[in-house]
């Protein structure tokens, strides 16, 4: 345990010193929300704009820190040697990747918070109505989007090509699930990708719990899906993830 928490401590160090990196991951998701509040206003899909938009943010965040920024991370890491040569040291290897998930969800959780707050003091949005079934949905998103996170490192092969693969699968993805606004008019061809996609059930999920005040359990459909992906992403890890440099 010692070890755990020393180790969650430096993730958070290094983390927080790289300002390129909590520019993308921590900034980003509340910086869009800003521009979006000042796009949009009165209500979407029966809800004030300023949740309605805050729900979608929400679940941008999850995947762009949960997924883009933990295979990000990990691929430099392994690239530039950090992961072989954590092998070397007496800290085992379940134990990193456990601090390094850890201090993840906490980023996450420290973003939402900010996010939420400049949704309730600049555009008035009333916040979550279940904080319990909030809880839930992040717990779930963090777990299942570092699934993916993990499977994507294990697949990408370059640090030079890491952002840009990332980046190719998250924005589209929260576009189509409605993460950036309504998606109604979408063709159907494009809702038909949506209805497969991790981060439109997560959204679904968190409008469930958020905007409505039900049960994270009345998504159980929405919660096998979000787990699916998540097992998916590991499965590929655990066939694919490396620890030593791949480039030539």
């Amino acid at each position: 345990m010692r070890l755990f928490r020393h180790e969650v401590r430096t993730q958070q160090l290094l983390f927080w010193r790289n300002k390129e990196s909590a520019v993308f991951v921590f900034v980003f998701p509340p910086l869009l929300y800003l521009l979006l509040g000042a796009v949009y206003s009165g209500r979407i899909g029966g809800f004030p704009a300023a949740d309605a938009l805050l729900v979608g943010l929400v679940g941008y965040g999850c995947a762009n820190t949960a997924f883009a920024g933990l295979a990000i991370t990990l691929v430099i890491r392994r690239e530039g040697g950090v992961l072989k040569r954590m092998r070397a040291t007496p800290l085992p290897p379940a134990t990193y990747l456990a601090a390094v998930l850890t201090s993840t969800l906490f980023i996450f959780v420290l973003q939402l918070l900010v996010t939420m707050t400049l949704g309730v003091v600049l555009y008035g949005a009333s916040g979550p109505r279940n904080w319990l079934g909030l809880g839930c949905a992040v717990l779930l998103g963090v777990a299942a989007f570092a699934g993916l996170g993990f499977g994507a490192a294990a697949l990408i092969r370059s640090s030079e090509g890491a952002s840009a693969v990332v980046n190719l699968i998250v924005l589209p993805m929260a576009f189509l699930s409605g993460s950036f606004g309504p998606t109604r008019g979408y063709p159907a061809f494009l809702q038909a990708i949506s209805d497969v996609l991790p981060l439109t059930y997560l959204i679904r999920i968190l409008r469930v719990v958020y905007l409505g005040g039900g049960s994270f359990w009345s998504q159980p459909r929405g919660i096998v899906i979000v787990l699916a992906w998540g097992v998916v992403g590991l499965l590929i890890a655990s066939r694919r993830f490396g620890w030593e440099p791949r480039e030539r």
